[in-house]
């Protein structure tokens, strides 16, 4: 019994390290990732043009970001659910998003006008925050639960 409650105590540390870490990404965007469209998306950006960026320069910061962020994501998902069968799973729907993501959002910056920035601005949303781990907790417990 009490091996256990040590276990979940240490389970809950690792996960609260998790979060601080990625609240941490959040708080030094601006100085850990080249990306033109942070300062974009904080002023009128209905009404402005997008901005220059070096389309590989902000490829491999997007893709940084997206990793750094799915790796603590899934490492909240590991400890939360000790389940390598679920974190796998997790792991897989995190690169399959990847792609179809960064295609959209690159799609959505070269081949679109300005009038797809509110598009943009969700696309980029999922790429550069860890939303899904918002989302995959819930649908995983359920899972769990009714398995």
């Amino acid at each position: 019994m009490q091996h256990k409650t040590k276990a979940k105590i240490i389970d809950f540390i690792f996960i609260a390290i998790c979060v601080l870490a990625l609240a941490f990404i959040r708080f030094f965007e601006e100085k850990l990732f080249y990306d033109p469209f942070l300062s974009y998306f904080k002023n009128d950006y209905l009404n402005l043009p997008f901005p220059d960026f070096k389309g590989i320069g902000l490829f491999f910061s997007l893709l940084f970001r997206y990793v750094l962020n799915s790796s603590l994501s899934l490492a909240v998902i590991y400890f939360l659910f000790k389940d390598v069968s679920i974190t796998k799973f997790a792991f897989l729907l995190y690169l399959l998003l990847f792609f179809i993501l960064i295609g959209m959002f690159f799609g959505i910056v070269l081949l679109l006008d300005e009038k797809s920035n509110f598009i943009l601005f969700y696309v980029r949303r999922f790429i550069i925050q860890p939303l899904f781990l918002v989302l995959f907790i819930p649908a995983f417990y359920f899972q769990k639960k009714h398995s």
